[in-house]
């Protein structure tokens, strides 16, 4: 067997725990939901799955230890993933309703949504070093291919996510919808995401010991 059924149970609480502490997607996930609503919020679910996954395959690989071997790869990658979510802060501020409003949740833009979610995941480093750091904890190399494990441990963990900030994004979704149905109050949803977006920005800049 190659994920040890005790310790998928382990690991499967240690996912819960992670993903109902607030951290950058859980922020990222409750105002796009808030600023565009239900539909944006569970499209940015995916693309943050999306994201996710594609830095879990890169760990099972084994290309994540560049950003440990590499400062300059790390803060590159890191200045992007600031300057990204900068930009879309930048959108959220100025784009008006045209771009953050009630249009902003039809099909054409979903999109636009979901490769926006994924690429502020992909873009950030720590992201990376999380899954080198966390999923290696539940690895057994007696129990087989490590990047077998490492692909279904990612598995288990986005099924998770997907549950969890799913619900986030239906909760928070509703109050965006609400918000949405009262004009007078969809600058204020804007400024919140924005707000949202450029305070994940600054986290992304804050060093870590890695």
């Amino acid at each position: 067997m190659i994920v040890d059924p005790t310790l998928l149970g382990v690991f499967v609480l240690a996912c819960l725990a992670l993903t109902l502490t607030p951290g950058p997607d859980m922020m990222y996930v409750m105002s796009r939901s808030i600023g565009q609503g239900r539909a944006a919020g569970l499209l940015s679910v995916l693309g943050v799955i999306a994201g996710s996954s594609v830095h879990a395959l890169a760990a099972g690989l084994g290309l994540s230890k560049i950003f440990e071997w590499s400062p300059l790869a790390y803060d590159i990658l890191r200045y992007a993933g600031a300057a990204y979510l900068a930009w879309l802060a930048w959108r959220a501020f100025t784009g008006g309703d045209a771009y953050f409003g009630v249009s902003a949740r039809a099909p054409a833009q979903w999109r636009t949504i979901f490769s926006q979610a994924m690429l502020s995941n992909l873009l950030n480093p720590k992201v990376a070093l999380f899954y080198l750091s966390f999923l290696p904890q539940f690895i057994r190399p007696e129990a087989g291919s490590v990047a077998v494990q490492i692909f279904v441990l990612a598995l288990v963990l986005n099924l998770v996510t997907l549950v969890v900030k799913g619900l986030v994004a239906l909760f928070a979704g509703g109050m965006g919808d609400w918000l949405a149905a009262r004009p007078r109050f969809r600058r204020w949803q804007r400024w919140f995401m924005g707000s949202v977006m450029a305070a994940l920005a600054i986290r992304i800049l804050v060093p870590e010991k890695r």
